[in-house]
């Protein structure tokens, strides 16, 4: 199993990279996961160890997916290592959250360009070695990707864009085999969200409101893009599910009182 995970060094990434590690070595296959980060730092070391002492090999990659040359270099280093790509989960993506009205030029394109177009470069440089190999893409987009999310700056519409993105690979991409789908968490307790959590009323009135009673942890994300790039999923494409402990579907529960057939 030869995966390349961008935003591999932490949270939903990392995760990803250990799950697909892990279920390759309980199918008999070895993985060779390329572990991509904006970055070399510790955490992406953790990741890359701790899929060696599996058993497996890992290859540490870095790159600022906004700067438009780094996703086909990314690509390119692994399949020089691998000899083709069997996966890809563009997960990497960056947040800035505030008014529509406030988001500057600038940023509006930096988020635009690292959670969309670096995406999309990342697909466009891996379809000639997933048409090979017969394989399957994963894109992290976000429940806020699915509905409009006040504050969220650029971040709703980005991934509302990528998941479009991906649906689209997935009806071109299908005719040669090569399966697209979409993973799309809902709340989810990452590096990029710890400073939230540790407010334990924010954490508290957020796990209320979740059916599921609980904020979810990168490995349950990570549990879903494993099955969605792995031969298990062999008959699903263009599809995009949402882990979200039941959230987005429990708006009509929140109506006070109780429906009635009384007229």
């Amino acid at each position: 199993m030869r995966a390349l995970v961008s935003g591999g060094s932490s949270g939903i990434g990392a995760a990803t990279c250990l799950r697909i590690a892990e279920a390759a070595l309980a199918r008999g296959v070895h993985p060779m996961i390329a572990v991509a980060g904006h970055e070399s730092n510790g955490s992406q070391k953790e990741v890359v160890d701790s899929i060696q002492q599996m058993g497996g090999t890992a290859l540490a990659l870095a790159g600022d997916l906004g700067d438009p040359e780094v996703p086909g270099q990314l690509v390119e280093a692994a399949v020089a290592e691998f000899g083709g790509l069997d996966a890809l989960v563009a997960n990497a993506g960056i947040a800035n959250p505030g008014p529509i009205c406030d988001v500057t030029l600038e940023d509006w394109d930096n988020m635009f360009s690292v959670n969309l177009r670096g995406a999309w470069l990342l697909a466009k440089a891996s379809h000639p070695h997933l048409k090979q190999a017969k394989g399957a893409a994963c894109f992290t987009s976000s429940m806020s990707g699915q509905q409009p999310h006040a504050g969220s700056g650029a971040y709703s519409p980005s991934k509302a864009a990528l998941t479009m993105l991906a649906q689209t690979l997935a009806l071109e991409w299908a005719p040669e085999g090569i399966r697209v789908n979409v993973v799309s968490p809902g709340m989810t307790h990452t590096r990029m969200t710890e400073k939230m959590y540790a407010d334990p009323q924010i954490k508290k009135a957020r796990e209320d409101i979740i059916p599921l009673a609980r904020i979810g942890d990168p490995m349950d994300i990570a549990n879903v893009i494993e099955f969605l790039v792995g031969p298990l999923s062999g008959y699903v494409t263009g599809q995009d599910i949402c882990v979200d402990g039941g959230f987005s579907k429990s708006i009509l529960s929140h109506i006070p009182g109780r429906p009635s057939s009384k007229s």
